[in-house]
């Protein structure tokens, strides 16, 4: 059974874990207290050997392999090797436990789309969500040595009351090699297009919705084979377990204390038991007996998955869900903030003082600005209005033609394209401006300064041209051929001003 300890650590306090180096059930010392003593006892042996049993000249040459065993025991990357295998393990055990079949969210679409309170449509719900828990007791069954233990043969799934025996005869009729987990999905899937057919369900989009649902949870089914089938290489394990077993039996000769009379480095000190030494081990080989506990976790071992509680929780609730609670519903009710402008639940005494913390903004709310750090800038390579720089843009690209001035009929279209774009912007801004309420075909006369720009950098209105330059002589001009002219457009939005075309009509 699952052992947890999340209450224990609910809150965080002085020596918070210290209390579950204790627990006995589920721990390192349960695990490793076999390996740890066959290796203080060899230790121990060779010690005494070394002190009572050998020569003079036995223990010299002892001495030189404890020398050199502990000079390149280090080589060995017991560190590096065991930490990534262990992140794999341990991803590897989450990522099996996301893939367990829960009927949770299949029972819902069940409940809701199929339909019936006479014994048929109650008929078709159950038979539906027992098909998904026979799938899901038959790939675990087939995984986990506890249900296997469980339901050893299909005889004890019939008599369990996951299969009728009709099933059972069309199950082992159907001829296949391979594991027939997806039969009862193939089942679910026939059964749920009958209902189609007899109006137990209601629209296609109903049957599509229990048919994907259906597909995630065979898919779940579908990954804990694949997971049982492709192990972590077994390369990779060797590689591991001979790193660490090899770093510790250079350990056993390598971490000796010798005669400190000898005087050698770093021997200046005789102790019978090596403490940091036997810390060091339990460090490693316990992290190796981490990830042999969670490399399969469809075992008996303490923290491996209930998967009996899994298939007992699992059919029980299905069947509650579609049966019992089908279409039971409580009287509707107006609920107790009805009439509250702000709804807020009540607070307990031990809970009080959270009602007093104000809301979450954002990190940012904190933030304060000086006054002049608000105010917008223009940048300074712009030197001119929008409107005015746009104007000269084209001016540039359209100079005047032979016989027509620089101030004409062009100068007068740039003059109200500056105009309209500074009535659209400020019209966007304030519905009050006057160029917004300029009747249709007018020029607008705005006098609304622009708010960003000091008034002393727009451009002044171009003069309107008198005298002998507006019979100024050249070309003959071509004569003009009548087109007839569209049909009047319909009034524009009053924040939209009038076509250049209309407001040029208006000035000739």
């Amino acid at each position: 059974m699952t052992v947890t300890y999340t209450a224990r650590v609910a809150n965080a306090r002085f020596g918070g874990f210290s209390q579950l180096l204790l627990l006995w059930r589920g721990s390192i010392y349960k695990l490793l207290w076999r390996e740890l003593l066959c290796f203080l006892g060899l230790y121990m042996a060779l010690s005494a050997a070394y002190r009572f049993v050998l020569t003079q000249g036995q223990k010299r040459y002892f001495e030189k392999l404890v020398i050199y065993c502990d000079q390149y025991a280090s080589l060995i990357p017991v560190s590096f090797v065991l930490g990534f295998y262990v992140n794999l393990v341990v991803h590897r055990w989450w990522n099996q436990y996301l893939c367990m079949p829960l009927p949770d969210a299949l029972m819902c679409i069940v409940l809701g789309t199929v339909h019936g309170r006479d014994e048929r449509g109650r008929l078709y719900r159950r038979t539906l969500m027992r098909y998904a828990g026979l799938s899901a007791v038959l790939i675990l069954r087939s995984v986990s040595t506890a249900v296997f233990k469980r339901f050893p043969t299909i005889d004890h799934v019939v008599e369990a009351g996951f299969m009728t025996r009709e099933e059972r005869k069309k199950f082992e009729n159907l001829n296949s090699s391979y594991n027939k987990y997806w039969v009862p999905c193939v089942w679910f899937s026939n059964l749920a297009a009958q209902a189609r057919r007899e109006g137990r369900i209601r629209d296609n989009s109903a049957l599509k919705l229990l048919l994907e649902e259906l597909t995630v949870f065979r898919s779940k089914c579908s990954m804990l084979f694949h997971y049982d089938w492709i192990s972590v290489p077994l390369v990779y394990t060797q590689v591991v377990t001979i790193a660490v077993y090899s770093y510790f039996l250079a350990c056993l000769i390598g971490r000796q204390f010798l005669d400190p009379a000898q005087g050698y480095k770093d021997h200046n000190l005789d102790l019978f038991v090596p403490v940091f030494t036997l810390l060091q081990f339990f460090f490693y080989a316990g992290w190796l007996k981490v990830a042999e506990q969670l490399i399969n976790p469809f075992g008996e071992d303490d923290d491996d998955f209930e998967t009996n509680f899994l298939i007992d929780r699992n059919f029980q609730v299905s069947m509650l869900a579609v049966d019992e609670m089908y279409d039971d519903l409580a009287m509707l009710e107006k609920d107790l903030y009805w009439d509250a402008a702000e709804a807020r639940a009540p607070y307990t005494a031990a809970t009080a003082f959270q009602r007093q913390q104000p809301s979450f903004q954002g990190s940012t709310f904190d933030i304060t600005l000086a006054k002049e750090d608000m105010q917008f800038q223009r940048p300074d390579s712009v030197d001119v209005p929008l409107g005015e720089a746009q104007g000269d843009f084209l001016q540039r690209l359209l100079p005047a033609g032979q016989g027509m001035p620089a101030g004409g009929l062009l100068g007068r279209r740039l003059s109200l394209l500056r105009r309209k774009n500074s009535c659209v912007s400020e019209a966007s801004m304030a519905a009050s401006c006057a160029c917004a309420g300029a009747p249709e075909g007018a020029v607008p006369e705005c006098g609304c300064g622009d708010l960003l720009l000091d008034s002393g950098l727009r451009e002044p209105e171009p003069e309107p041209l008198t005298g002998p330059e507006l019979s100024a002589p050249g070309p003959a001009a071509e004569p003009f051929t009548t087109v007839p002219m569209p049909a009047s457009r319909g009034p524009a939005p009053p924040w939209l001003p009038s076509p250049i075309g209309e407001e040029e009509e208006s000035l000739t």
